[in-house]
């Protein structure tokens, strides 16, 4: 089995505040499985640690107000393009992530509130088929 997985998840500091969402659980289902980790921002040239990113009326906002749709939306191309000829089973990706979330994802007010929601990755994987699932579904 092929697993496509938010590389925060396996523990690389890759999120905006340069620390990672290194899951126990996730590392502990996909022992035997083959693993694709991946960070759309990271393949996309973001810096970490960079400026929290929320998705605010189907733009992507930073915390200092900067619309960064652009940069965002870069990262799901890049991202879809490097796995384009990948047999992929399942995606595994981080929770409440303007990128990766699945379920839900902050409301755009940066006071931590979550509203239902999917990130821009996790809808264009979803979009292409993929068995997408949360992090938190393990």
């Amino acid at each position: 089995m092929k697993v496509l997985v938010s590389a925060c998840i396996m523990g690389e500091n890759c999120k905006y505040n340069g620390k990672n969402n290194k899951n126990s659980a996730a590392i502990h289902f996909l022992k035997d499985k083959e693993v694709i980790s991946i960070c759309p921002e990271v393949l996309a040239g973001m810096e970490t640690p960079r400026p929290c990113a929320e998705i605010v009326n189907g733009r992507v906002v930073d915390e200092n107000g900067n619309d960064v749709s652009l940069e965002y939306n870069k990262a799901v191309a890049v991202a879809l393009s490097k796995i384009q000829n990948e047999e992929i089973d399942l995606v595994i990706l981080q929770s409440r992530s303007p990128t990766c979330g699945v379920n839900q994802i902050y409301d755009g007010s940066f006071t931590g509130k979550l509203v239902s929601g999917m990130g821009l990755f996790a809808k264009a994987l979803k979009q292409k088929g993929y068995h997408v699932i949360d992090v938190e579904e393990i």
